[in-house]
C-alpha cells in the first residue's frame, strides 16, 4: 500500500506486490479510530472505484471478467479527520486485486481479502480519543449531514423485551390458556372448552370439575369497597354467646365463683350434690333470668370480698336483668294462666324469686328488702306446685327454712305453714337427704309453735294481763318442751351435721325458755347456753355446717347473761363471717350486742328482742 496525491494516479511502476499488501494498513491509526456514519459510509460500494469499471457495473462482480485483466486496481478514499481541516484532506489508497489464477501460480503469495462488515453498530460505538466530531464539523460541507452522531444511553431500567425493528414481523408468543376447565389445567392437557363438561376428560374417562367463575375487572376503589363490606361482614357476624348472662370476663369470674366457692356457704353440702349446682345451674342455662338472678348473687358475694368498681357495676346488671325479666315472665304467665290456670309459670321463676331474697343476704341490707322476695316465693309456692320433684322438694325445704327462720326476728313475718298454706312435712327419723337442718326432721316445728306462744304473750302483756303466761299457754309449752327433750337428729354420732343438730337442739330450747320464763339470769339458762358453745366449738373452720350457724348462735346470743359467755359468742360470729363473708353477719352481731346493752339497764325488756330490732329500724333474715 503506498499514499499518493489524489490528483496524481498512480503508474504501473508504482503498484505494490501482492507480497507485502497484508499488514501495511496499519501504518494509519486514524483509520481505524475512525467512526463511520451510516451502512452506505462502510460499504465497500460506495467508498472503492475501479478505474475501468464502476461498482455497479455487472462486469465488475460477475466472475465472468476477461481473464486478460488478471489484476485489479482498487481505489480507496479516506477521510483524515485527524487533520485539522479534516473534511478538506483525502487520502487515497490502491490496491490490486489479484485474480483466483494469480493465487493460483503463486502458491506462496498471500492476497489480503476486504471483508464486509455485518454489524454497523460496532462501528459507530468506535470513537477517537480527545476529538468531538460536532465541534469540528463543518455545517458548510456537504457531507457534514454523514456525521456519525453518538446518542448516550438514556437512564433506566432496560427493556426486557427490546421493540422490534421497525419494518420487520413481530413473533407474538402465545400464553397458556385460562379458561379451560379445572381438571384439564391441573392435568396440564389441552382443553376443549367445552360446557358444561370439556370432551377431553370425557374421552380420558376423568371427572370434570368444570370451569372456574369469571373474575370480573374492579378498580381500586371498588376492590377497597368489597374489603370494607367484608370487614362490616365479619363484624356483624360475631359468634353468639354460648349460655345467656355469661357475657363477659367479669360474667366468668361470677360463675366459677358461683360454682367453686359460693355455693358451699349456702347449704350443708359442699359436693358436687349440692343443689345449687345439681338442680339450679343447669336449670339457669335454659332460662335467662334465672342465670341473671344467679350471677347477681354471685356477684354481691364476690364484691364483699374483693370489691372493684367493675365487680359492682357488673353485680347490679345482673341485678337489674333479673328484675325486669322476672317481671316479663310473670305477666306472660299470667295472660296465658286463663286457659291454662295450672301452668303458670315455670320452675326458673319460683328458683329467680329465692335467689334474689338470698341476695340481700350477701348485700347485708337491712331495711326488708327481702319482703318482696319471699312474699312472691310463698305465693308461687302456695298456687302453684313445682313440676319437677327434685326441685319441689328442695326449693319446699328452702322455703321453709328461711321462713321459719325470719319469724325470730321480726313482730309480723309467720311461717305459711301455720295459717295452712305450707304445710311442714311431718317428722322423717332418717331424712338426711335433707339440704337445711330442722325442717325434714321435725324440728322446726317446734320452732314454729314457741313463735306461735311468743305472739300470745306478747298480746296478753299489751292488754295489761297478768300473769302474761296463763295455764294453757304453760301446758303448751311444756309439751314442746317433752318434744325437744325426745328429738333425735338422723345424723350418725361424731360428724359436724351431727354436732349442728345438738346446737340447734339446744338454741331450739333456749328459745322455748326465753319465751315462758323471765328475763334473768339462772343456772338453767347459762348451762344450756354453754352446751351449745361447747358443740358449736366441735365444727370443724371449713365444715358446711357452719353455711347454717347463724341462726342458732343469735338466739344463743340474746340468752348469754354471764360475760365470759357474751365473748365466746362474739368469737361464734367472728368465725362464721371468716366462712361464709355474708353480710347479713354483722347486723346480727349488732342486734345481740343491743340486747345486751338491755340486759345491762333493764333486764325485763331484753325479753323482746323483736321490738328491739323494730326499735333499730332494721329488718334482715338471719338465715
Amino acid at each position: 500500500m503506498k499514499e499518493t496525491d489524489k490528483t496524481s494516479p498512480p503508474s504501473d511502476s508504482q503498484s505494490i506486490p501482492s507480497s507485502t499488501r497484508s499488514g501495511s494498513i496499519t501504518e494509519f491509526p486514524a483509520f481505524a479510530d475512525y467512526p463511520l456514519m451510516d451502512d452506505s459510509s462502510v460499504s465497500h460500494r460506495a467508498s472503492i472505484s475501479t478505474d475501468e469499471h464502476s461498482n455497479d457495473s455487472p462486469e465488475s462482480w460477475d466472475g465472468e471478467a476477461p481473464d486478460s485483466s488478471p489484476v485489479a486496481d482498487v481505489e480507496v478514499k479516506i477521510h483524515d479527520i485527524s487533520h485539522p481541516l479534516a473534511m478538506a484532506s483525502t487520502k487515497t489508497f490502491h490496491f490490486n486485486m489479484v485474480s483466483p489464477h494469480d493465487a493460483d501460480l503463486s502458491m506462496g503469495d498471500v492476497t489480503p481479502k476486504v471483508e464486509e462488515v455485518d454489524d454497523a453498530d460496532d462501528l459507530q460505538s468506535i470513537k477517537p480519543v480527545g476529538v468531538d466530531p460536532l465541534a469540528n464539523a463543518d455545517s458548510t460541507h456537504p457531507d457534514s449531514t454523514a456525521l456519525p452522531v453518538n446518542v448516550p444511553r438514556k437512564r433506566g431500567r432496560p427493556r426486557k423485551h427490546p421493540l422490534p425493528a421497525p419494518g420487520g414481523q413481530v413473533k407474538i408468543t402465545k400464553g397458556r390458556s385460562k379458561t379451560g376447565c379445572i381438571t384439564c389445567r391441573r392435568r396440564k392437557k389441552k382443553c376443549d372448552e367445552t360446557k358444561p363438561a370439556c370432551l377431553n376428560c370425557q374421552k380420558n374417562a376423568v371427572v370434570c370439575e368444570g370451569y372456574p367463575p369469571k373474575e370480573i375487572w374492579k378498580s381500586g376503589k371498588q376492590k377497597q369497597e368489597d374489603a370494607a363490606a367484608r370487614c362490616q361482614t365479619m363484624i356483624s357476624r360475631a359468634l353468639p354467646f354460648l349460655i345467656d348472662g355469661i357475657e363477659s370476663d367479669i360474667d366468668r369470674r361470677f360463675l366459677d365463683h358461683f360454682v367453686y366457692g359460693f355455693s358451699r356457704v349456702l347449704t350443708l353440702i359442699n359436693d358436687d350434690s349440692n343443689p345449687f349446682k345439681e338442680i339450679l345451674l343447669p336449670m339457669a342455662t335454659q332460662h335467662r333470668g334465672l342465670m341473671h338472678s344467679l350471677m347477681c348473687l354471685s356477684g354481691s358475694h364476690l364484691s364483699g370480698l374483693e370489691p372493684e368498681p367493675r365487680v359492682i357495676e357488673r353485680k347490679y346488671h345482673h341485678f337489674h336483668r333479673a328484675i325486669r325479666d322476672l317481671k316479663s315472665n310473670i305477666t306472660a304467665s299470667s295472660k296465658g294462666g286463663e286457659e291454662e290456670p295450672e301452668l303458670l309459670v315455670e320452675d326458673p321463676i319460683i328458683a329467680s324469686t329465692i335467689a334474689l331474697s338470698l341476695n340481700t343476704i350477701c348485700e347485708g341490707e337491712t331495711n326488708g328488702e327481702y319482703r318482696p322476695h319471699m312474699d312472691a316465693a310463698r305465693y308461687l309456692l302456695v298456687t302453684q306446685k313445682p313440676r319437677n320433684e327434685k326441685f319441689r322438694q328442695f326449693i319446699v325445704e328452702f322455703f321453709q327454712y328461711h321462713d321459719v327462720s325470719n319469724s325470730i326476728t321480726s313482730l309480723d313475718r309467720r311461717p305459711a305453714h301455720l295459717n295452712g298454706d305450707l304445710r311442714l312435712p311431718d317428722f322423717v327419723p332418717h331424712a338426711q337427704a335433707g339440704m337445711f337442718l330442722g325442717v325434714f326432721d321435725g324440728l322446726f316445728n317446734y320452732i314454729s309453735e314457741v313463735t306461735r306462744l311468743r305472739d300470745r304473750i306478747r298480746q296478753r302483756h299489751n292488754e295489761g294481763y297478768e300473769p302474761a303466761v296463763d295455764y294453757q299457754i304453760l301446758s303448751e309449752a311444756v309439751s314442746i318442751d317433752s318434744a325437744i327433750r325426745a328429738w333425735e337428729t338422723s345424723h350418725p354420732p361424731n360428724t359436724p351435721n351431727w354436732a349442728l343438730a345438738q346446737l340447734y337442739r339446744q338454741s331450739t330450747w333456749v328459745y322455748l325458755y326465753r319465751t315462758i320464763r323471765p328475763s334473768r339470769p339462772s343456772e338453767k339458762i347459762a348451762r344450756v347456753v354453754d352446751d351449745g358453745l361447747a358443740f358449736l366449738d366441735q365444727l370443724p373452720r371449713d365444715a358446711g355446717a357452719y353455711s347454717i350457724v347463724l341462726m342458732p348462735l343469735f338466739l344463743l346470743g340474746c340468752s348469754a347473761f354471764v360475760p365470759e359467755q357474751r365473748e365466746r359468742i362474739q368469737k361464734g360470729f367472728e368465725s362464721l363471717k371468716a366462712y361464709s363473708n355474708l353480710r347479713n353477719i354483722q347486723p346480727a352481731l349488732t342486734v345481740v350486742e343491743k340486747v345486751w346493752e338491755v340486759m345491762d339497764s333493764d333486764i325485763e325488756d331484753s325479753w323482746d328482742w323483736e321490738k328491739i330490732i323494730k326499735s333499730m329500724n332494721m329488718d334482715f333474715l338471719i338465715t
